[in-house]
């Protein structure tokens, strides 16, 4: 049996202790979905606080890199991302977050910030196309 402030890696992969793992910086990623689609909204980061915001609020909060604060997504345009459900990996570094946008995802007004592709043989200049999201 682990202490309370070390859990075993068979509790971390198999219990169900929330334990997450946050990296060197205080961070972990967290990638959102639309809970309909399954599309991919956004990658962003959170901290023990944005997590804390998240959970208690239902609404998706993260840490932001550049401006080294809280930032909940859609607080100025109201573009919220409700939680639908939380899944976390095996060794608890990650998230997948489930949400219903009340909105457009992207600060660019896209439904996704994924709204171009990735050639795999084009030159790099002229890799990256469009795609509808």
């Amino acid at each position: 049996m682990s202490s309370d402030c070390c859990p075993t890696r068979q509790e971390i992969e198999e219990g169900t202790r929330f334990a997450p793992k946050f990296d060197e910086k205080g961070l972990l990623s967290a990638v959102v979905l639309d809970s309909q689609t399954k599309e991919v909204l956004v990658v962003a980061f959170m901290n023990e606080e944005s997590l804390a915001k998240t959970r208690e609020s239902g609404n998706v909060t993260f840490w932001s890199r550049s401006r080294g604060e809280l930032w909940m997504k859609g607080e100025t345009s109201g573009n919220v991302l409700r939680v639908e459900e939380i899944r976390v990996d095996c060794d608890q570094d990650a998230l997948v977050i489930y949400a219903r946008p009340a909105g457009p995802t992207c600060h660019t007004g896209r439904t996704s910030c994924f709204y171009r592709k990735l050639e795999l043989k084009a030159e790099d200049s002229e890799a990256l196309v469009k795609v509808k999201t």
